[in-house]
């Protein structure tokens, strides 16, 4: 018989489940970090069998003459998949795949998931390391779950005690602390046919991140993210500009600005989050689906359903060396299953159901967290009937100048029509994700968005 599909929690993790306010773990389990876990909580060990490796600090080595926003090589480069999962054998490896994944596969004879040995390469500073460790003892999941208190410059809750601690752990995640990333957006018809729907630069600073600050001197805005479309041509020049706050209930959560030409004015935009169609993407998916999930999360009761092995993208740098058309499948109703490497990694599984007194058009989503880094890489979601309706797959990059694994391209689908977006593609753009120094707190403000959409 099988083992039960998620590992069973201790009786106390799942009391913890019901509780907020939490003070940190005591110092007994923090101490893990510096032996049975890694710095950021994943267990540092392979597993049985030992398809999954142990944690040996990462993968670092940055190639001779490499400039932050160059295309990365693929470090793996040659090797081969030792399985191909397909609509035909998936029942042999089910438990080890999103429900996505799965409907993928029965879906659509050609989709199919290439698995790869597998590499732990996540890797943090040190600073960051050490500042996790911190926060393991002092963070504090407050405000009936919906903000974070005493925590700074790490992962939050690197063991965590409920759900909405682990995606707190998500949003927080370590994806260094000032980046640019210019890119496209492809909307993918239901016919396969792909689209340019924008061109764009997005500017992303971490406030949380900034090392030489003292905690006491945070601003409490833990995000501060700048939009810029530069085509087609009639979208050129609008902007977005938002900040989002550790304290969402102190804070009031969000605070969105919007540039449009057409008005040439700064507008005060709080519609730009949860489940409003994100315009940029021409509405075919919602804010709050970017990134997987980014945002307030009051609006659902979040839940942990434990730690599992599955078959996830991984080290996809091979994706990002190809050309936009080859990587992003036209013609197909998915992402081109030659240039995605998959590998068993060991996931935090969340589930998050709608609050009672709250809406969104996604009743219940259920996203999959990489123990080594925190990030979403998988999310499935279900209408308010129950059908599986949205599934949204990333392609995690191996950073290696951070260094650190993130997702940068993500494939939303839309299940029920077949049609899909490709968000972030940045494979042909002249810079992939670069690492900048910091700019004045002057850049990321409502009037230097108006200066730089003006065409």
């Amino acid at each position: 018989m099988k083992k039960a599909t998620f590992c069973i929690m201790a009786l106390s993790l799942a009391l913890a489940l019901f509780q907020t306010g939490f003070a940190g773990v005591t110092p007994e389990e923090a101490a893990r970090l510096k032996t049975t876990l890694t710095p950021f909580g994943a267990e540092r060990a392979g597993n049985a069998d030992g398809t999954i490796p142990a944690w040996e600090g990462g993968y670092t080595t940055v190639p001779a003459g490499y400039k932050s926003g160059q295309s990365r090589p693929d470090p793996f480069a040659d090797e081969k998949p030792y399985l191909t999962i397909t609509g035909k054998n998936m029942d042999e490896y089910a438990d080890k795949l999103a429900e996505g994944t799965k409907l993928l596969l029965k879906k659509y004879p050609e989709f199919r998931v290439d698995v790869y040995p597998t590499h732990r390469t996540a890797a943090a500073p040190q600073w960051v390391y050490e500042a996790t460790s911190a926060n393991a003892t002092r963070a504090k999941n407050t405000d009936g779950g919906v903000s974070v208190e005493g925590a700074y410059n790490g992962i939050p809750f690197p063991i965590p005690k409920s759900g909405s601690e682990a995606i707190f752990n998500h949003l927080l995640a370590w994806q260094g602390v000032e980046f640019d990333l210019p890119f496209r957006i492809y909307m993918v018809t239901s016919s396969g046919k792909a689209i340019l729907a924008v061109e764009a630069q997005n500017s992303s600073t971490y406030p949380y991140y900034y090392n030489d600050v003292p905690y006491e001197d945070f601003c409490g805005i833990y995000w501060k993210f700048r939009h810029l479309q530069t085509a087609p041509p009639f979208k050129a020049g609008e902007c977005i500009l938002w900040w989002d706050p550790v304290n969402m209930a102190k804070e009031g959560g969000r605070q969105a600005w919007q540039y449009l030409t057409g008005q040439r004015r700064v507008r005060r935009a709080p519609s730009i989050a949860y489940d409003t169609p994100d315009f940029v993407s021409s509405g075919q998916n919602y804010f709050d689906e970017v990134f997987i999930f980014n945002g307030a999360i009051d609006r659902y009761s979040w839940k942990m359903l434990g730690k599992k092995e599955m078959y996830i993208p991984y080290n996809c740098n091979k994706y990002y060396l190809a050309k936009d058309k080859d990587v992003i499948g036209d013609g197909k109703q998915y992402i081109n299953p030659d240039y995605v490497r998959w590998e068993l990694h060991r996931v935090w599984v969340v589930e998050a159901t709608l609050a009672p007194g709250k809406r969104n058009v996604v009743a219940k989503r259920r996203f999959y967290l990489d123990e080594d880094t925190w990030f979403a890489v998988l999310y499935d979601g279900w209408d308010g009937k129950d059908q599986l309706w949205r599934y949204t797959q990333s392609m995690p990059l191996n950073i290696v100048e951070l260094p650190g694994v993130i997702p940068v391209t993500f494939g939303i689908h839309n299940l029920e029509t077949g049609s899909r977006t490709v968000t972030n593609q940045v494979n042909e753009m002249p810079v992939q994700y670069q690492v900048m120094e910091r700019r004045p707190e002057s850049f990321f403000t409502p009037d230097a968005l108006a200066g730089s959409g003006v065409r």
